[in-house]
């Protein structure tokens, strides 16, 4: 097996672990598996000529995040954004880690690590890219849940700032998924604050 294929499996066996279940049609998985694979997915989709180093971090992107739960920090935007950094961290380094034991080079795991913690976003295609999958994942399989869960007024904003982070092409195909008629509502006023 080439070495990207080892990585995926070990990548996929670690989020396996992950004892938080997703349903979808259906099927139980996984959580974490599952979005893996999804953003892998989203990635080809968006770039159908995606380098290896992009394909690995499509797949690791949330490697294990169960390991560090949201609770575990303070409430509020600074706890939250110390979350999302030590996530970051920590997704990187497991990557990391697997992408030697498998035998891949010092100098693309770190591009790897660098796709991963999103530097440079906006500029940097390839962190642009896993940006749009990260967000299109969420539109595609989270978002109708979890919109129900919050008022309106809220949830367009956070919808606004998961745009932001996209660029014309994630839009379009945003726009392009199924959403319940509320959903896509949401989603239009979001747009229009974008301006």
């Amino acid at each position: 097996m080439e070495k990207i294929g080892l990585a995926f499996e070990k990548f996929d066996n670690y989020n396996k672990q992950d004892p938080n279940v997703f349903v979808w049609d259906g099927e139980t998985y996984p959580q974490e598996y599952f979005m893996a694979l999804k953003c892998s997915d989203w990635v080809l989709k968006l770039n159908p000529q995606a380098s290896e180093e992009l394909q690995l971090a499509s797949r690791s992107q949330h490697i294990g995040r169960w390991s560090i739960p949201r609770n575990t920090y303070p409430e509020g935007k600074v706890g939250y954004l110390t979350w999302r950094k030590d996530l970051g961290k920590f997704h990187a380094e497991t990557a990391a880690q697997i992408l030697g034991e498998v035998g891949y080079e010092e100098s693309l795991i770190e591009r790897v690590k660098q796709i991963i913690t999103k530097q440079k976003i906006k500029q940097d295609a390839d962190v642009q890219t896993i940006e749009n999958a990260l967000c299109l994942v969420f539109l595609e399989f989270q978002y109708e849940a979890f919109f129900q869960k919050h008022d309106d007024e809220k949830m367009i904003e956070i919808i606004r700032k998961s745009l932001l982070k996209m660029d014309a092409h994630g839009h379009s195909l945003a726009l392009q998924l199924s959403y319940s008629e509320k959903g896509l509502a949401l989603i239009q006023k979001a747009l229009e604050r974008l301006g």
